[in-house]
């Protein structure tokens, strides 16, 4: 089951969210999809979800009842999250990622760990301060002078950069070696990474800069289980 969109989604997850970033994703993106039990969320928020998907242990009955039954898309498996079910199974230009950071550190991480399983899609995700996002293998992103610029990679990676203000160009990275946060920029910076490895983590306020370079990248990750780019 693939849910595909020619625009981006909005995709809602289980955990708390920030106070209006709903309302300012919606202003951003139209489409909303909600993971297991963030079909609650979306709804406490009056947003009907076009499709909920997940293993179901979490949305509850008054939800369920009240998304159609076309609409939800149960998937029991119990060796993916609920989040990398979402992955796997939308296809469009963008995914704006909200519910899936900050109340629990497992689920963080293993959020960290799905972007990288699934480098062939631009995902965004919010938290109540910062962005993250997989950096593709060449990303160009008009950032502000000062802007706080962290990479952290999820496995051994290298790379180049212009405009940081400490470059990654020679350093070998790795998440139990040298890591590169808490760099910033000095204007506009250009990324290019070996592989999809690196996580990019800016400020929130930087949402719109971000959406607009991730769609205007040309260069992208293949879906390595079907050798094809579905986004």
């Amino acid at each position: 089951m693939i849910v595909r969109e020619t625009e981006p989604v909005i995709l809602i997850g289980g955990a708390s969210l920030p106070e209006g970033q709903v309302n300012h994703a919606l202003r951003l993106a139209r489409i909303v999809i909600a993971a297991d039990g963030g079909a609650d969320a979306a709804l406490a928020h009056g947003i009907t979800p076009q499709a909920v998907i997940g293993d179901f242990d979490s949305i509850s009955q008054s939800a369920r009842a009240a998304i159609p039954e076309t609409a939800q898309f149960p998937d029991p498996d119990q060796d993916t999250t609920d989040f990398e079910k979402c992955l796997g199974a939308i296809a469009a230009p963008l995914i704006l990622g909200l519910g899936f950071c900050g109340d629990r550190m497992d689920h963080q991480l293993a959020a960290c760990a799905a972007l990288v399983r699934h480098p062939w899609q631009r995902c965004i995700l919010l938290g109540s301060r910062d962005l993250m996002f997989l950096c593709p293998p060449s990303l160009n992103l008009p950032l502000p002078e000062g802007c706080r610029v962290s990479l952290f990679p999820m496995g051994a990676v290298e790379g180049v950069s212009q405009g940081l203000k400490w470059p990654i160009g020679g350093l070998n990275l790795a998440p139990d070696g040298r890591i590169a946060t808490s760099n910033a920029a000095l204007g506009p910076v250009h990324l290019a990474v070996t592989a999809p490895k690196m996580l990019v983590i800016l400020p929130l306020e930087m949402l719109d800069i971000t959406m607009a370079a991730l769609r205007a990248t040309i260069a992208h990750w293949p879906d390595a289980a079907r050798g094809s780019d579905r986004a």
